[in-house]
């Protein structure tokens, strides 16, 4: 018959279905390439019978990728099995063929089209793998909503410099080197997230008062400052030269008070105090957080009361 597409067992390869599922516009799809593996035909032959039935596959069925999609789509795969597709700008492609997805109804549609048994089970199989993504999806959607809420760049960032092959646990190991606990660390240039990320866990574990020593601070360092606690009085020590004005303090207290800005030029390195128990040496001024290579460190806590005499 003109429509049908013969598949022999002998050219049936060991199905390996999940890996092959991609989410793209939203939708759980596989690729015509793919699809054609799994039944053991030429991708050319298997389009050609879906042409001839063009009116069993409307758009929801089955669509065209575009050559963005496509760009994304080899960008991510270099990444990651579990692939996702969002629309971004184009950027342009050099893409020749742009391939067919097909949703779980369009593969469905595929046994009626080519018809053999084989067709009729492997589509089977293949509808149950979909069934069995989504159930996952559905059984760990909090994970996947609390990873999405992650630093979009940083991520990427950081899964780029994970060599291939290597597990996500890995990712999230170099981020554990961020946490709180930390009692010293380095960041280098261009750590610019980390680095601020770094200052705001200190500010966080403030719950009465926070002092800054810095004789170089700007707006920048009170936006961190904003993250503090309700009722975490703020201290900064800092040279009389400040660019921070008396307006600037005002607006801050009027949203989140209350901080006190003072003048010193007794100190040259950097310091943050919290709750008058914790003492930070930090090696850069606060506005240039990861700009270049700097560290931190915890200090003994005895030398507090010996450095606000000092001011």
């Amino acid at each position: 018959m003109e429509n049908e597409i013969v598949i022999h067992n002998e050219n049936q390869p060991k199905l390996d279905i999940e890996s092959k599922i991609l989410v793209i516009r939203g939708q759980q799809v596989m690729l015509d390439r793919d699809l054609a593996e799994l039944y053991g035909v030429e991708t050319r032959l298997l389009n050609q019978a879906v042409k001839r039935n063009l009116e069993r596959f409307p758009e929801r069925f089955m669509f065209q990728l575009t050559k963005e999609e496509m760009l994304l789509l080899d960008e991510s795969r270099s990444r990651s099995q579990f692939v996702i597709l969002n629309d971004k700008k184009s950027r342009g492609s050099n893409v020749k063929y742009l391939p067919y997805a097909f949703t779980e109804q369009g593969v469905a549609m595929l046994a009626s089209v080519l018809k053999s048994d084989t067709a009729v089970l492997t589509s089977i199989m293949i509808i149950d793998a979909f069934v069995a993504l989504r159930r996952f999806v559905q059984a760990n959607s909090q994970i996947f909503q609390r990873l999405d809420f992650m630093e979009k760049r940083q991520i990427t960032s950081e899964i780029h410099l994970l060599e291939h092959g290597k597990k996500i646990d890995e990712l999230f190991d170099k981020m554990d080197r961020y946490k709180i606990k930390d009692k010293q660390g380095i960041f280098f240039q261009g750590q610019i997230f980390d680095a601020y990320a770094k200052f705001e866990s200190f500010i966080a574990e403030a719950e009465k008062e926070i002092v800054l020593i810095d004789n170089y601070v700007d707006l920048t360092v009170l936006e961190r400052f904003a993250k503090k606690k309700n009722g975490v009085k703020v201290t900064i020590y800092t040279c009389p030269k400040t660019k921070i004005t008396s307006l600037d303090i005002q607006k801050f207290n009027e949203q989140y008070p209350v901080l006190e800005l003072r003048n010193t030029e007794k100190i040259h390195d950097r310091f943050l105090i919290i709750d008058n128990k914790i003492l930070y040496h930090i090696g850069a001024s606060l506005k240039d957080l990861g700009k270049k290579c700097f560290g931190f460190e915890i200090m003994d806590s005895s030398w507090i009361s010996e450095i606000m005499r000092n001011l």
